[in-house]
C-alpha cells in the first residue's frame, strides 16, 4: 500500500496561502480548510496511507498549533481520522521536505512505495491513486503533472535527488532527475491546482463543468464554489 505524504499548512486564517486575494481571510481560509479535507479523503478512499507533515511550531505565529489544527480538522471531516499520521516536517522548502518525508519512508522504514499530494491537488481521484499502484508495478516514479509545468502527485518506488526538486517546470525537472538515475517514469493525467489567486479561472470553471455533467467533483469546495456562487472570471 502506498503512503501519500500531504505537506499541510495549519489551516488557520493566519497561515494559508491566498487563494482569494478580493476575499476576506475567514473565506480563504475555509477554501483551504475545504481543499485539505477533499484531498485527504481522496487519498483515504483510493486505500492508500496518509502520512500528514505539518508545519514546524517554530514557523507559525504565537498561538497557533500546527499539528492540533490539522488533527482537529481531519477528525471531523474523515471517515477514518484515527489511521492517519502525522510527522513534523523536516526541511527548508517544500522540496527537502517532501524528499526528506518521502526518503525516509523508502530507505528507513522499508515501504515499498510512497508519494505526495498537494494540498491544492482538489482534482485528485481515487481513480488516479489505484492507477498509480498499477503504474509503480512497471515504472519507477509516477507523475501527475499540473498546468504551468507544476506537479499535483508524485509517487515513487525508489527516491530521487529532490534538492530544488520544483524548480519550474517542476514536472520537466523531476522527470530529468528521475531519468538521470535511470528510473523510468510514467504520467497520470493532467489535474489542476488551485495554490494560487491566478488558478481560479481553471480551478472554478472545472469544478462548475463537472457539477453540471453529473461527474465526481471534491465535495467540500464545490459546495463552497456554489454556496458563494464563484464564477471563473475574476470579477464574477
Amino acid at each position: 500500500m502506498t503512503t501519500v505524504v500531504v505537506l499541510a499548512a495549519p489551516p488557520v486564517p493566519e497561515c494559508v496561502p491566498t487563494l482569494l486575494p478580493d476575499a476576506d481571510a475567514e473565506r480563504n481560509c475555509a477554501l483551504y480548510r475545504a481543499m485539505l479535507a477533499d484531498v485527504c479523503d481522496t487519498i483515504q478512499h483510493g486505500e492508500a496511507d496518509l502520512l500528514i507533515n505539518y508545519a514546524d511550531p517554530d514557523t507559525v505565529p504565537d498561538g497557533v498549533d500546527p499539528e492540533e489544527s490539522v488533527r482537529e480538522l481531519l477528525a471531523a471531516e474523515l471517515s477514518d481520522p484515527n489511521s492517519v499520521r502525522y510527522e513534523l516536517q523536516a526541511g527548508s522548502d517544500d522540496a527537502s521536505r517532501i524528499g526528506n518525508a518521502v526518503t525516509h519512508l523508502l530507505d528507513t522504514e522499508g515501504i515499498p512505495t510512497a508519494a505526495f499530494a498537494r494540498p491544492s491537488a482538489l482534482f485528485l481521484r481515487r481513480e488516479h491513486i489505484g492507477t498509480t499502484a498499477m503504474q509503480l508495478r512497471t515504472s519507477d516514479v509516477v507523475i501527475g503533472p499540473s498546468t504551468d509545468g507544476r506537479i499535483a502527485f508524485a509517487a515513487f518506488g525508489t527516491p530521487v535527488d529532490f534538492t530544488d526538486v520544483f524548480a519550474p517546470p517542476a514536472v520537466e525537472t523531476l522527470t530529468e532527475r528521475a531519468r538521470s538515475a535511470d528510473l523510468t517514469v510514467s504520467f497520470l493525467p493532467t489535474t489542476p491546482l488551485w495554490e494560487q489567486p491566478s488558478d481560479r479561472q481553471t480551478a472554478v470553471a472545472t469544478l462548475r463543468a463537472r457539477v453540471r455533467a453529473g461527474v465526481l467533483v471534491p465535495d467540500r469546495t464545490a459546495t463552497l464554489v456554489a454556496d458563494w456562487d464563484l464564477h471563473a472570471l475574476a470579477d464574477s
